[in-house]
């Protein structure tokens, strides 16, 4: 059964799961890379994620994926892959891409930057980011006001875009920050958003075009211009951040190569940016969508790790993933042949009544076992603590500098039209002003 309609892809892909799942755990389609087995069930999804035999190792078939037809461009298949060369190099050198002991060589040299004591000693400054952000959209509101009340306008309650203020600059700022490039000129750091966004628009479409992986390629290898000589900087010049600390495990060349590294830093600018921005976007819409829930964060602010865990599983930023079989396998009754693309359905999974009871309804105190958000086995997501304390410190943030927060009935939400990272374009939200803001932070 197909997942066919814009809705379905885009503003609400839930339904669309459900009616797969009623047809069975397993579906051929034709829809992804040219056919892919589709899995829902949350047992089969997580065997994916975590099984050997199901491989991440797929750069080069689904780099090569991409529909030159569709361009117009009529080259060869080598030619293709020619001109595609360098967005394979890179990426075939990222966690996201490696399997086996290669992957995990590499994962040991970036755990030491990801181990929760010290990601716990960024907090102050994610802290500071999200108090200087929030500053902005307040003395922005009430400058406003302040023009309104001189020149006799009726008085309005306050707004902001959450998206363009707030969702989309954060996660920015905390990379730039922990690689220790926050000293970057706001035109970079811009940059930085807009190559994720090439990279993410590639990955999203079940279709990949020429053009689409052309233009993540530039930004791919943009990035890794950017990272060369920083990275050089670095070596005459180490400091405490995280571009240092994979420095000096890269200096041994047995644990981490400088290639491998320039793909780490990539990643990471790339990943970190897209899972956070829309964490941030669709929990604050799913609260706003369900006020019980956020007034019950606000009266019990304990519940903010198992509210995380469950705005996670309600509306995953990442809706699914790819690998390809290393050897045949049969499953629920279907023979599937080495080489095949599967793509477990992560929304998909979260979402399974077997697993969740009454999956659709959103319950910060659900406690019913893991998400599958952040993956799960050997690959689960290597940054997801640091999302973790990226989200609480926002939550916190906005709970108590913009506590009567509602969408604006004139502005609806506008979804990103990409199927794989789940995000919004826009948030416009209103809130009644609180306290006089402090001043702006100029250390963000």
């Amino acid at each position: 059964m197909p997942l066919t309609t814009e809705r379905d892809l885009h503003r609400d892909p839930y339904p669309g799961y459900a009616r797969l799942r009623q047809s069975g755990p397993v579906q051929w389609s034709t829809q992804f890379c040219g056919g892919a087995w589709l899995l829902t069930a949350y047992d089969d999804v997580a065997l994916a994620l975590r099984d050997p035999r199901f491989s991440v190792q797929r750069a080069g078939g689904w780099i090569n994926s991409s529909d030159a037809n569709k361009s117009g461009i009529g080259r060869s298949r080598a030619e293709l892959r020619a001109e595609l060369r360098e967005f394979k190099r890179i990426f075939a050198r990222s966690l996201l891409f490696m399997d086996g002991p290669q992957h995990t060589r590499v994962r040991q040299a970036m755990q030491v930057g990801f181990k929760p004591g010290r990601l716990q000693t960024w907090a102050p400054r994610i802290r500071q980011i999200v108090d200087t952000l929030l500053d902005k959209i307040t003395n922005q509101s009430t400058t406003n006001a302040t023009t309104n009340a001189n020149s006799n306008a009726k008085p309005e309650q306050a707004g902001c875009e959450l998206m363009a203020q707030f969702a989309r600059p954060l996660p920015a700022l905390v990379i730039a920050a922990m690689l220790g490039i926050d000293r970057c000129h706001q035109s970079e750091q811009a940059d930085f958003v807009g190559w994720s966004d090439e990279i993410a628009a590639f990955i999203g479409s079940p279709t990949p075009t020429l053009e689409l992986a052309w233009r993540a390629q530039t930004a791919l290898v943009a990035m890794e211009a950017f990272f060369i000589p920083l990275i050089a900087q670095r070596r005459q010049d180490p400091g405490d951040d995280l571009l240092s600390l994979l420095i000096q495990a890269e200096r041994n060349g047995e644990i981490i190569t400088t290639k491998e590294l320039l793909a780490q830093c990539c990643t990471f600018l790339f990943a970190g940016h897209e899972t956070t921005r829309n964490l941030l976007g669709n929990g604050l819409l799913a609260f706003l969508q369900h006020p019980t829930q956020w007034q019950q964060l606000q009266a019990q602010p304990a519940l903010m790790s198992s509210a995380l865990r469950e705005l996670l599983r309600y509306d995953s930023p990442v809706q699914y993933t790819g690998r390809r079989l290393k050897t045949d396998i049969d499953l629920h009754g279907f023979h599937m042949k080495k080489g095949d693309l599967v793509l477990p359905l992560i929304g998909a999974a979260n979402r399974d009544p077997h697993k969740f009871t009454d999956p659709d309804r959103l319950d910060i105190a659900r406690n019913e076992g893991n998400h599958l958000s952040f993956g799960y086995g050997p690959h689960v997501c290597i940054g997801a603590t640091l999302t973790y304390l990226e989200a609480q410190i926002a939550f916190e943030g906005l709970m108590q500098r913009l506590p009567l927060l509602q969408l604006r009935d004139t502005a609806p939400p506008v979804w990103h039209h990409n199927p794989v990272y789940r995000g919004l374009e826009t948030l416009s939200l209103q809130f009644a002003l609180a306290s006089p803001p402090s001043e702006i932070s100029t250390h963000a």
